[in-house]
């Protein structure tokens, strides 16, 4: 388990994040110009989506409905958890978006370090999880997304409602606009068009998409967090009004996301290790695809605040004790 650990921790993507908090730091003349930092963005929304609908063509509908309708389930759930306590912490809306849409979605290393967790104990689990990964990244974005295009439309709240970030929905109040701007927005209109399009294909893509979109993922990344690690660093000193506070949401929040994943998981009747793999998944944090759409979306959403929780704690937190609590529980349930 520690090799997994540190092979995590100390892979490129993770550490080029960290140059760029290290680069605004220091502050070096390192930037990125808008209109490439745009294109990453673009880029990255496309591949998660394709890779997911590639995948998922492979499997019948029958044999992963139940599934699937769980990981939907977890996904809008989750962002609505995560946004009522960040509200109640007194956090602003934009920022509280943020966290709704990173929380509410998926980390994809974390995931693999579970799939690599699951193979050293000799535990087997359902080929479509990895559909399902791709899969869980979407709702909450587009859940979150969607709230805030309420939050900002709606023109009274009641006293609990406004502290909790919940919202009542009066007659009215969510009009053909404010469905158009989240649904067709174009951060999840991307994500969810790209899938859409794996999902026809199938395999039959892969030799046009694979040379970009599959080849060249990781090194794009890389270039994605560099940038993301530069914003990050130069809004690095608006996260200590937050404290530890949110330092304690970091590591509480995917022990309860992710006993709310394994719960969920076993009653849509997957594996042992199927349901282990569905606590990780709820359990994580997004650094890639959300903050992909919220840089394009909310781009008032302050990354260090998003991306500094995810990767800073719940990333490495989750690797260290996460996994293996989710399977423990799992293990229980079962």
């Amino acid at each position: 388990m520690n090799e997994i650990v540190m092979q995590n921790l100390l892979s490129p993507v993770v550490l080029f994040f960290v140059l760029g908090i290290i680069a605004a730091l220091v502050k070096s003349d390192l930037a990125f110009p808008k209109a490439l930092s745009d294109a990453l963005s673009i880029y990255l929304l496309i591949a998660i989506g394709l890779k997911g609908g590639i995948e998922l063509a492979n499997y019948s509908i029958e044999s992963v409905f139940s599934p699937i309708l769980g990981a939907l389930f977890l996904g809008a759930i989750i962002p609505f958890l995560t946004l009522g306590a960040m509200r109640m912490m007194g956090m602003d809306l934009k920022n509280a978006i943020g966290l709704a849409a990173t929380y509410g979605s998926i980390s994809i290393v974390t995931y693999g370090a579970a799939i690599s967790f699951l193979d050293q104990t000799g535990t087997s689990y359902e080929g479509f999880m990895n559909a399902l990964v791709v899969l869980m990244e979407s709702p909450a974005i587009l859940v979150s997304l969607l709230l805030l295009k309420v939050l900002e439309n709606k023109k009274e709240l009641s006293g609990y409602a406004q502290r909790a970030g919940f919202v009542a929905f009066p007659s009215g109040l969510i009009d053909k606009e404010v469905i158009r701007e989240s649904l067709f927005g174009k951060s999840v209109f991307l994500l969810m068009g790209s899938l859409f399009i794996g999902l026809v294909l199938g395999e039959s893509a892969i030799p046009a998409v694979k040379p970009l979109f599959i080849d060249l993922y990781s090194s794009i990344l890389i270039l994605f967090l560099l940038n993301m690690g530069l914003i990050a660093g130069q809004r690095l000193p608006e996260i200590r009004q937050y404290g530890f506070k949110l330092l304690a949401f970091g590591m509480v929040a995917p022990l309860v996301f992710g006993t709310i994943g394994v719960v969920v998981g076993s009653l849509v009747g997957l594996s042992l290790g199927g349901t282990a793999l569905m606590g990780v998944l709820a359990g994580s944090a997004s650094y890639i695809a959300a903050p992909a759409a919220l840089k394009t979306s909310v781009p008032e959403a302050n990354p260090s605040i998003y991306l500094g929780l995810s990767l800073g704690v719940t990333f490495p937190f989750n690797l260290i004790i996460g996994i293996p609590v989710y399977f423990e529980i799992a293990k229980w349930i079962q």
